[in-house]
């Protein structure tokens, strides 16, 4: 407290005198700018009252011209002022200047008619009073205050002659006013710009002084004032000369008053810090007791102390409940602690007690009481030996009831003898879930789980090349139809005798497994011999299992036949991935189930190869799908007689984005597969609707086109309707149909579909007539419009007169039907002399012209190419 008075008494004395300082500072700073002031007001006031003196001249003489202007001005600026030129213009409009020389341009300004000064002079000229604008940037350099007065004439002043400009340079007025002077020790700023004091901007010196506390000062102008502000170099915070005396005189009496009292704190604050120690060491002795007697109180632990030189024993109240014996607080001997114990224990307790206090220095015991009740008590003992010096030797310990932990113990190991027996019976039942996980319920045969583990497990091929690991993916024919017609429990019968003929086919050691409704896999593992020795072991086996599959089987007094057929898989390499033959046999099933069942495939790099083509491209067809790469090429079609265009025949082609053009022997058999020729036949269909409408806008004679319809879409229930949205031309569009088509005569929905095709107006086509099925019969019930004769029998006509003589067979058979007849692959003109003899109607081939797109055929058809081709 002492230090803080006699360092605030220091600070305040600093202050003082800074203050003082600060005062003296300010009064020398207001004397700066007052003189300024003084010299900045008479300054101006002098140069206006310059100008004032050539208003009066010109209002007695307003006539006066540049030579009379001139020499009043000379005579005016001759003495000491800031103005640096004058103009005069009567009727505001400059017509006199001094000096002339760099200011040439004024003359003949218009004030009226200079958007710059027009409001000015205007103000000039209706408040008849000086303006005084500025400081201004000047166009010849430098900044100057520009005064304007009016100049009235008359007998009574009330004729307003015009406006005269006077420009003082500030520059010259700032040095003439002192502002200079005081730079080395003043920060000035002069705000008021046209003489609005400080809510004009700043134009002398840095605005930052303006809030740093400035003196400031009002210069009195004849049209308004100023405002000067200052601050020294440096702000007001500069420290005051010879700070020193005073702050030493202070320290000396702070020394004087701080020693003696220091000294004396000090010496109070030891005793106070020695009886703190005390005060903090009895708390923590009471805290530390209260935690002991609250854990002993809380774990029920009796704590006892024995003098061993003079056999004392101290035992607590918890001690004496523990062993039987009244809380009176009674001496306690080693006969008290013997007396309780167990006889069976009594003998190994007291050897364990004196090895402790003995030999080992510790003690460690677990021992049974008797109590007066007969009831038994288990007892958990420790204590430790010590002997502080001069003191005699003794041991203290603690005791604790156990007997919970004991029984808590035997209950465990009765409950652990439970678990384990039921453990026991989990582990069986476990075995029966896993056996069902991984087993066939209707069959017994191992799963696709169990496979999939056993392919996961397995190391491959043996490391030294001496066997071969196979699978056999065995898949059966007509299952289905049997299922279907005779009901699941004959399916059940025949997945039953399957699975039997696998079991009875096979060696011991192979794994087999049901993997699907129909599907069984047979994974084995076969030495390997030289000179395809492995090749025929596996075809031999195959071929038992199809044989062993093929035998009848008599279900409700049904004779029931399946077939399998069978993908085969191997390898020899170490290492190799099991799970990689199951996709390998997969394929080599495949190709097995397209040649005609009932037979097996070996899996080869070939078919491989050939498989991954065919997937890349089925990729491909459904992208280019999406991306719209299908498009019709049309090939014409003549009448035979006259030659004249009858119609075209829209071909798919496939616009391929690295191939180039394909044709649909490159691609329809795997849209076929993938079951996507009929979006195939859609969008060419939709695309020829769409050239046949642009060749009528154009007014092109395209009457027909014939576009091909796939079996699949023919037996499309929503065929029709979707047709109907189309709305197609009647005569313009006939659908093209081969001839296996009519083949199954119990398809409703595609006879249904065809009747209502006929009803649109789009006929319909036999394509490819001759290299399938179709009867007379079948003829008349569809009435075609057209029959195609394929270019197979059209082709050797010239040279093969059986061939001649068949095809006319066909051509009288359409005509004696009404039904008109073309022919496809006429090559030459040869072909279509031969073709017009023998009566038929109609002709397409490379002979006229070879399938083109739409842009192309337009181009043909104006130009009548084919009247040159024949």
């Amino acid at each position: 407290m002492v230090f803080v008075v006699v360092a605030a008494a220091g600070v305040f004395a600093e202050s003082q005198n800074r203050e003082a300082f600060r005062r003296d500072l300010r009064a020398d700073v207001l004397g700066d700018i007052s003189l300024i002031r003084a010299k900045l007001e008479g300054n101006v006031k002098g140069n206006i009252e310059l100008v004032r003196g050539l208003v009066s001249v010109l209002e007695t003489e307003p006539d006066a011209d540049q030579i009379q202007f001139a020499a009043l001005a000379r005579r005016l600026l001759a003495g000491d002022s800031q103005i640096r030129h004058l103009a005069a213009a009567p009727g505001l409009i400059v017509s006199m200047v001094y000096p002339v020389e760099g200011n040439e341009k004024a003359f003949g300004l218009d004030y009226r008619k200079n958007d710059a000064q027009r409001a000015a002079a205007f103000r000039v000229r209706d408040s008849g009073k000086i303006v005084v604008a500025g400081p201004v940037d000047l166009v010849q350099g430098g900044k100057a205050l520009v005064g304007r007065f009016p100049v009235f004439t008359g007998q009574d002043h009330d004729r307003f002659w015009g406006i005269v400009s006077a420009v003082i340079d500030v520059e010259r007025l700032y040095a003439a006013s002192g502002l200079n002077d005081v730079a080395d020790r003043l920060d000035v700023v002069i705000s008021g710009k046209d003489g609005i004091r400080a809510a004009g901007l700043p134009f002398y010196g840095a605005e930052t002084v303006l809030s740093q506390n400035p003196v400031v000062v009002d210069v009195n102008l004849p049209t308004g004032s100023w405002q000067v502000a200052a601050v020294p170099k440096g702000g007001w915070e500069t420290v005051s000369p010879n700070p020193w005396p005073l702050r030493l005189l202070v320290f000396a009496a702070g020394a004087l008053i701080l020693v003696p009292t220091f000294s004396t704190g000090r010496l109070i604050e030891e005793r106070q810090r020695h009886i703190g120690e005390l005060r903090n060491r009895e708390k923590l002795l009471a805290r530390l007791s209260r935690r002991l007697g609250l854990a002993l109180a809380t774990s029920r632990v009796g704590v006892w102390e024995m003098d061993i030189d003079h056999n004392e024993l101290f035992w607590d109240d918890r001690m004496n409940e523990l062993y039987g014996y009244e809380l009176d607080g009674g001496a306690r001997g080693y006969e008290h602690w013997a007396r309780r114990l167990h006889p069976d224990d009594l003998a190994r307790a007291e050897e364990e007690f004196r090895l402790a206090v003995e030999e080992r220095g510790h003690y460690d015991s677990e021992y049974r009481l008797r109590l007066p009740d007969g009831s038994v008590r288990h007892i958990r003992a420790i204590g430790v030996v010590y002997r502080d010096d001069g003191e005699p030797t003794r041991i203290v310990g603690v005791n604790w009831d156990v007997s919970s932990d004991i029984l808590l113990t035997e209950d465990l190991k009765r409950a652990n003898q439970l678990t384990e027996a039921r453990n026991s019976e989990l582990e069986a039942t476990k075995a029966r879930i896993e056996h069902n996980a991984l087993h066939d319920s209707l069959t017994g045969l191992a799963n696709r789980r169990y496979l999939d583990e056993i392919l996961s497990e397995s190391p491959g091929a043996d490391g030294d090349g001496t066997d071969a690991t196979a699978l056999l993916h065995i898949d059966l024919d007509r299952f289905k139809q049997i299922n279907d017609t005779l009901g699941h429990a004959a399916g059940d019968a025949i997945l039953t005798h399957a699975a039997s003929a696998l079991a009875d086919t096979v060696e011991a050691g192979d794994f087999v497994a049901r993997v699907g409704g129909d599907e069984f896999v047979v994974l084995c593992r076969r030495p390997l011999r030289a000179g395809g020795a492995l090749i025929e072991d596996l075809s031999r086996l195959a071929e038992r299992i199809i044989a062993r599959i093929q035998r009848p089987v008599v279900y409700e007094g049904h004779e029931c036949r399946v077939g399998g057929s069978i993908g085969i898989a191997f390898t020899a390499e170490a290492g190799a991935d099991p799970k990689k033959l199951l996709v390998n046999a997969d394929i080599a099933l495949y190709r097995a189930k397209s040649r005609g069942r009932n037979r097996y495939q070996f899996f080869n790099e070939a078919l491989q190869a050939e498989i991954v083509t065919t997937k890349r491209v089925a990729d491909e067809i459904l992208t280019g799908i999406e991306r719209g790469e299908f498009t019709p090429y049309y090939q014409p079609q003549f009448d035979a007689d006259t030659l004249a265009l009858i119609g075209v025949e829209a071909l798919a082609r496939w616009r391929h984005p690295r191939e180039g053009m394909l044709t649909p022997d490159r691609f329809m058999k795997i849209a076929e597969e993938l079951n996507v020729v009929d979006m195939i036949d859609r969008i060419i269909l939709e695309r020829t609707l769409a050239d046949m409408k642009t060749w009528r806008d154009a007014e092109l004679a395209v009457p027909k086109a014939s576009v091909n319809v796939s079996a699949r879409r023919l037996r499309d229930e929503d065929l029709v309707r979707s047709l109907r949205d189309l709305d197609i031309a009647p005569g313009t569009i006939s659908f093209e149909l081969v001839e296996s088509i009519f083949l199954d005569e119990q398809d409703e929905v595609v006879a249904w579909n065809v009747d209502h095709i006929k009803e649109l107006g789009i006929d319909v086509e036999i394509d490819d007539f001759g290299t399938g099925y179709a009867s007379i019969v079948s003829l008349l019930k569809l009435k075609p419009s057209r029959l195609k004769i394929d270019r197979q029998f059209i082709l050797p006509i010239v040279d093969d007169e059986q061939r001649r003589h068949l095809v006319g067979s066909i051509i009288d058979i359409g005509s004696s039907l009404g039904i008109e007849v073309l022919a496809e692959g006429v090559e030459t003109m040869a072909h279509a002399r031969m073709l017009r003899q023998i009566g038929c109607h109609a002709l397409q081939g490379y002979a006229f012209a070879r399938p083109m797109p739409a842009d192309e055929l337009a181009d043909f058809v104006q130009a009548r190419r084919w009247r040159a081709a024949s």
